[in-house]
C-alpha cells in the first residue's frame, strides 16, 4: 500500500504514521452512530482516518484528534488542512491523559492499543500504537466520563477479551454498555472484534452481527453499504 490512500472525499498520507489506515479503523469510522452531535472527540487518531470519515458523517460537528505520536500527529494535522473539513477538524499532540479542554463531547471514538500485557513489538513507535497496559483502558474510561456530555457516548473497537475487560470496569465510570457489534471475517468464523457503545444510560444492550467477508475475497452488501460513501472501491 502506498503512502497516500484515497477515499472518495479526502486523502490520508500515511507516511509519518506507525499504524497504517485498517479495517478495524475504517469500519468504527463509518459504524458509530449518534444523533444531535456537535463535539466529536477521536483519541488515538493516527493518521486521522477516523476523525476525516466523522467530519464527513457529521457535517455539523467539530472534531478534535488527539495523538501521543509527534509524527503521527504531525501527519493528521496535515491530512486534516488538506481536507475539505480543515475549518472543523483539529489535531492535538499530546496523551489522552494530559489533554485539557473545557469542551464536553457528545461522541468519543477510539480504535485503541490492544495487546494488553502481551509481548512488547520490538518496534518501538509501533509498540506504543498497538500496546497497552490495563491502566491505559482504566485511564480512558475516566477520561471518557470526564469528557462526555450526560447524554454523550463512546465507540471502540476491540478485540474480544480487551472489550470484555472494558466493559466489565466500564460501571466504575458510571458508565454502561449501549450497544454491541460483534465482528466476524464471514459466518463460518469466530468473533475477532467487538465494536462496543458506553454511555451513561443504563439499558438493555443492542447486540448485532456484522459479516465483512460473504466467501473468498467478495465482501458482503453490509460491508460495501458500509464503506460506499468512503471507499472507491464501493
Amino acid at each position: 500500500m502506498g503512502s497516500i490512500f484515497k477515499f472518495k472525499q479526502f486523502e490520508v498520507n500515511q507516511s509519518g504514521c506507525a499504524m497504517k489506515i485498517n479495517t478495524d479503523g475504517v469500519l468504527l469510522g463509518a459504524i458509530v452512530q449518534k444523533n444531535d452531535t456537535k463535539q466529536i472527540l477521536d483519541i488515538g487518531t493516527g493518521t486521522g482516518v477516523i476523525a476525516l470519515m466523522l467530519a464527513q458523517r457529521f457535517p455539523e460537528a467539530l472534531v478534535d484528534a488527539v495523538e501521543i505520536d509527534e509524527s503521527a500527529a504531525l501527519a493528521a494535522s496535515a491530512n486534516f488542512n488538506n481536507s475539505n473539513f480543515s475549518a472543523r477538524v483539529k489535531a492535538h499532540h499530546c496523551a489522552i491523559a494530559s489533554y485539557n479542554t473545557d469542551v464536553k463531547y457528545d461522541l468519543i471514538v477510539s480504535n485503541p492499543p490492544y495487546f494488553v500485557n502481551d509481548l512488547k513489538n520490538p518496534e518501538q513507535r509501533k509498540g506504543i500504537a498497538r500496546h497497552a497496559d490495563q491502566d491505559f483502558f482504566e485511564l480512558l474510561l475516566m477520561k471518557t466520563s470526564e469528557l462526555l456530555t450526560d447524554d454523550g457516548c463512546i465507540w471502540l473497537i476491540l478485540p474480544v477479551k480487551q472489550a470484555e475487560f472494558v466493559v466489565a470496569g466500564a460501571a466504575a465510570f458510571n458508565l454502561a454498555l449501549g450497544e454491541r457489534i460483534n465482528v466476524c471475517s464471514d459466518e463460518s468464523k469466530p468473533v475477532f472484534r467487538h465494536i462496543i457503545c458506553l454511555q451513561r444510560k443504563v439499558v438493555a444492550p443492542k447486540i448485532s452481527n456484522f459479516f465483512i467477508y460473504e466467501s473468498e475475497k467478495i465482501y458482503t452488501e453490509a460491508y460495501k453499504r458500509l464503506l460506499k460513501d468512503f471507499l472507491l472501491a464501493f
